[in-house]
């Protein structure tokens, strides 16, 4: 398989900068999974979209400040992208610096932050922070909004509300699930009021979902390891969906690739651990069967995903509409939602 057959072109204009005035005032692109058929609705339509004893699955992981700007000792400037925290102050973390890091230097970050460079592992290196305040909440006071690299602006006060979900809790994604972006307190409400089951799993989104796909060949492709976390009570859940014939929603890719993740055997187990996962078209679902998403970047692996799930050449041309109709696209942009 081929990386080329998941490019598409998009003027660079509609790659949203900043989000919609109103969570659920984003478009909604509504696709077949079947018949490939595409319609035009807002996100505040979703309810009319689902039924009572559907299950939507939400991803409650909360997006911590993760870039940090500042500077080494000799006053080259440097830039840190958190990956992920890892146990006793240390985190895996993206450098951009002028000059090499070698272990054992120091990278000053603002507010008087210091990290220790401890490692590389690859493209990452692992650094030590040793302050007295805990490391969430220096993040929390150092660090900025993990913007993606395709939202050409510094990030603003605004985005610390926007760039995360309303039922965000559990921190340590440092990109947000964007999918989840789109909907209101008052939006859920709604749909447990007409009977619709709300679920929640944790998946920490990594810097890696931004990785391009280098290999030509997809099947050579390594994804990132990201933590998550599938509860035994939205294995209930997902259960009592089926049982009673409703459908299991999965908001956004990254809990479609949880609930995947989380399949052993032929059975949804609970499962709290690192998954790699990696799905692309010939990937056999046995757990989501509609999904909500926005529009990916060309020949990613997220792309590929909802491929995989509505087929490429239904994807593809629903992309080619959205084109056409000047739809906002990537984390600030519009939906899809694909039953």
């Amino acid at each position: 398989m081929r990386r080329s057959a998941f490019a598409y072109e998009l003027p660079g204009e509609l790659i949203a900068q900043v989000p919609a005035a109103e969570r659920d005032q984003s478009r909604l692109l509504v696709l077949s999974r079947s018949g490939g058929g595409v319609a035009d609705r807002r996100f505040a339509d979703l309810p009319e979209l689902l039924r009572g004893g559907d299950l939507l699955v939400l991803n409650d992981t909360r997006v911590i400040p993760a870039r940090m700007y500042g500077r080494k000792p000799g006053g080259g400037r440097v830039e840190v992208l958190l990956e992920r925290v890892l146990e006793r102050g240390l985190m895996l973390a993206q450098v951009r610096s002028g000059q090499s890091l070698r272990p054992g230097s120091t990278i000053l970050i603002e507010n008087g932050v210091e990290l220790e460079v401890r490692s590389r592992q690859g493209g990452f290196f692992v650094l030590a922070y040793c302050g007295e305040q805990p490391l969430l909440e220096m993040l929390e006071a150092a660090g900025h909004v993990p913007l993606p690299p395709y939202i050409r602006r510094p990030d603003r006060d605004t985005d610390r509300d926007r760039y995360q979900t309303v039922f965000a809790r559990h921190p340590g994604a440092v990109a947000a699930p964007t999918a989840g972006l789109h909907f209101t307190q008052a939006l859920l409400e709604r749909l447990r009021a007409q009977g619709v089951q709300i679920g929640f799993l944790t998946l920490h989104v990594g810097a890696g979902t931004f990785q391009p796909v280098r290999s030509e060949k997809v099947e050579d492709h390594r994804m990132h390891s990201e933590w998550f976390e599938v509860t035994e009570a939205l294995c209930y859940q997902v259960a009592r969906t089926r049982q009673r014939g409703g459908r299991v929603i999965a908001a956004g890719t990254s809990s479609l690739r949880g609930l995947e993740a989380a399949v052993d055997g032929r059975s949804l187990r609970p499962v709290r651990g690192e998954t790699d996962l990696f799905i692309y078209p010939g990937f056999r679902f046995q757990v989501v069967d509609a999904l909500l998403t926005n529009f990916h970047l060309p020949e990613s692996t997220l792309l590929m995903l909802v491929c995989a799930f509505a087929g490429t050449e239904n994807v593809l041309c629903a992309y080619r509409h959205a084109v056409t109709q000047r739809y906002r696209f990537y984390s600030y942009g519009d939906a899809m939602f694909i039953a």
